[in-house]
C-alpha cells in the first residue's frame, strides 16, 4: 500500500475528561490518560484550573496549621460573618483570623473537624466528644449549648432541616440521630412536636451514621454501607422510613446537594443519589468509575480529612484527599453515556476546607495561608503547571504504520507562556518533545501574526497556533502537552497532526 499524506485531527481533546479505568486500547481520543490541574471548560475544552489568591493576610495563631472548616453565616439582617476552624481554634473574619474564645470551662481542644452550621439566626459548632458551641444571634461569645434535660448530644455531624436541628455520630453511640424541637435549639423530648431520636439498630443490623443530608423532602441518613430515607421529617408524627439502599458514605464532608443531585463518596466511588426518586430501578450511579480505582487508591484509611464542595458559578463537584495532595474534580453539565462524569485532577494541592459564598465566591483553606480565594491563574503569586496527554489512538487504522511529520497545537489564552508537546509511538514511555513560546494576543503561528481574532472571539482573548516538525512512527500515537501556568489562561481547542499513513502491517 502507497504512503499518502493524511491530516489526522483531534477536535477538544479530552472532552470525555479523564479515563484511567478502561483499557487504553481503542479508547476514543476525547479521553485523557492525564489531565493534571485541568477543568472541563463551558466550552467543552480541557484548560488549565484557575489559581487561588489569599484572603486571609493575618492568620493569628493559626501558624503553620492549615484551616480544616469554612462556614458563612448570613444573618437575618444580611450581616455576613465567614467563621473557620484550625489549631484547635474557632475563628471569625476574612483578612484577619479573629480568635473565638471557648468558653470557660471548657474541654481542652484538640481537633479541627468541627461541623458549623446556622440556626434560627444563631451559629453551632459540633464535633464528636465536645460539648456543641453556640453564638447567639451571630454576635458576642462562645457558650455552651444549653437545653432542658441531659447534656446535649457531642456529636460529629449537624443537619439543620424541617425547622430542626438533626446530629449523630456520638463517640459511644454510632446510631441514633437526635434532633431538636420545632425551631428551638433544645434537644430534650417533651411536648407536642417536640425532640426525639432515631434509633437505627431497628433499621440495619450493623453499620454506623457518617452523614446527614436533607434531598427532595427526604431525610438521608448516611451509614457506612447503608443509606436511610425517611420522609415526613417536618413532624415526629409523620415521619416514616421510606427506602433503605446498600450503598452507604465514608466521608462525612464528601456530601454535597448539587442542582437535583445529592453527591457522596462511598467504597466504591462517589456516587449519585438522584435517580432514587425518579427510577427505582437504578437508584444509585457511580459518576467516578472512569477514574474509580484511581480515587479508591487516592482515599486514606481515615476520611476526615476528605473534603468536598459543589460550585454551580463553575459546575464542579470538587473531591479534595489534603493527605495525597490531590483533588478530583467532576463536571456536572452532564453525563456522560455511560453514566460518568467528565473528570480531571488537580495535583500537588492540598486544599482541607471548602465554603461557597452566598455570592457564589469559592473559599478554601490552604496550608499556612489560612483562607484563599478560587481564581485567577497563579496559586497564591506562584506558577503552577497543567499536564494533557492522550491515550494511544490508531486514527481508525490499527495496523497501518504512521510516520508523523508535523503537529499543530490551537490554543485559547496562554499569553507569553511556554509549553512542551510531546508525542510518543505503540506505548512505550519514551517520548519525543518540542518546546514553543507562545505569542501575546494573537493568532501566531512560528511567532507571525496569521489570522484575525475579532470575527470569532471577543477582544482580549488570546489565540496561538504554533507548529512543530516532528518525527519517528508506530501503529498508535499518543500525545500530550505539558505547560506552565502563569497568570493567564491556557485552553486547547484542537490538535492537528500531519503523517505518512505506511503499509499495513
Amino acid at each position: 500500500m502507497s504512503k499518502q499524506l493524511q491530516p489526522l485531527s483531534v477536535a477538544a481533546p479530552a472532552f470525555f475528561g479523564l479515563n484511567t479505568q478502561d483499557s487504553p486500547v481503542g479508547l476514543s481520543a476525547n479521553f485523557a490518560k492525564t489531565a493534571d490541574n485541568c477543568v472541563i471548560d463551558k466550552q467543552g475544552r480541557i484548560a488549565a484550573r484557575q489559581g487561588h489568591t489569599q484572603v486571609s493576610t493575618s492568620t493569628g495563631s493559626l501558624g503553620s496549621n492549615p484551616i480544616e472548616a469554612i462556614h458563612e453565616h448570613v444573618a437575618y439582617d444580611g450581616t455576613k460573618t465567614v467563621y473557620s476552624a484550625g489549631n484547635n481554634l474557632l475563628y471569625t473574619g476574612t483578612t484577619t483570623l479573629a480568635t473565638l474564645g471557648f468558653p470557660d470551662p471548657y474541654q481542652t481542644v484538640t481537633a479541627n473537624n468541627w461541623k458549623i452550621v446556622s440556626f434560627n439566626n444563631s451559629v453551632y459548632f459540633f464535633q464528636r466528644g465536645y460539648t456543641p458551641l453556640k453564638q447567639t444571634n451571630g454576635t458576642g461569645a462562645l457558650a455552651k449549648l444549653a437545653h432542658g434535660g441531659t447534656g446535649a448530644p457531642q456529636t460529629n455531624e449537624v443537619l439543620t432541616a424541617f425547622g430542626r436541628l438533626w446530629t449523630a455520630d456520638n463517640t459511644t453511640d454510632k446510631y441514633t440521630v437526635h434532633f431538636s424541637s420545632l425551631l428551638v435549639d433544645d434537644f430534650h423530648p417533651s411536648g407536642t412536636n417536640n425532640a426525639g431520636t432515631l434509633d437505627l439498630t431497628k433499621v440495619w443490623a450493623s453499620d454506623e451514621i457518617v452523614a446527614l443530608a436533607e434531598f427532595n423532602g427526604s431525610l438521608v441518613i448516611f451509614g457506612k454501607r447503608q443509606t436511610v430515607l425517611y420522609k415526613g421529617a417536618d413532624s415526629i408524627d409523620t415521619i416514616a422510613l421510606v427506602d433503605i439502599i446498600n450503598v452507604g458514605c465514608i466521608a462525612r464532608d464528601s456530601v454535597q446537594e448539587t442542582a437535583g443531585d445529592l453527591i457522596f463518596l462511598s467504597d466504591q466511588g462517589v456516587m449519585s443519589l438522584g435517580r432514587l426518586i425518579q427510577e427505582k430501578s437504578q437508584p444509585l450511579r457511580d459518576i467516578s468509575k472512569n477514574v474509580r480505582s484511581d480515587l479508591m487508591g487516592d482515599v486514606p484509611s481515615d476520611t476526615a480529612g476528605v473534603k468536598s464542595v459543589y460550585s454551580p458559578e463553575n459546575a464542579f463537584y470538587l473531591l479534595s484527599l489534603p493527605a495525597v495532595n490531590k483533588v478530583y474534580v467532576f463536571d456536572l453539565r452532564g453525563a456522560l453515556e455511560d453514566g460518568a462524569f467528565r473528570a480531571t485532577k488537580w495535583t500537588a494541592i492540598a486544599l482541607t476546607a471548602f465554603e461557597r459564598l452566598s455570592d457564589g465566591t469559592l473559599y478554601m483553606g490552604k496550608d499556612t495561608l489560612g483562607i484563599v480565594q478560587y481564581g485567577g491563574f497563579q496559586d497564591a503569586g506562584n506558577t503552577y503547571r497543567m499536564n494533557y496527554f492522550s491515550n494511544e489512538q490508531d486514527f481508525g487504522s490499527p495496523a497501518n504504520e504512521k510516520f508523523l511529520k508535523k503537529m499543530r497545537i490551537t490554543v485559547i489564552g496562554g499569553a507569553l507562556s511556554t509549553a512542551v508537546l510531546k508525542w510518543g509511538y505503540d506505548y512505550e514511555e519514551s517520548y519525543a518533545q518540542e518546546t514553543f513560546t507562545f505569542g501575546s494576543s494573537t493568532i501566531a503561528q512560528f511567532g507571525i501574526a496569521e489570522y484575525n481574532t475579532t470575527a470569532e472571539y471577543s477582544a482580549g482573548i488570546t489565540i496561538n497556533r504554533p507548529s512543530v516538525n516532528a518525527s519517528g512512527s508506530g501503529t498508535t500515537l499518543s500525545f500530550g502537552v505539558e505547560t506552565i501556568i502563569n497568570n493567564s489562561n491556557f485552553s486547547i481547542q484542537k490538535i492537528d497532526i500531519l503523517a505518512l499513513i505506511g503499509r499495513l502491517l
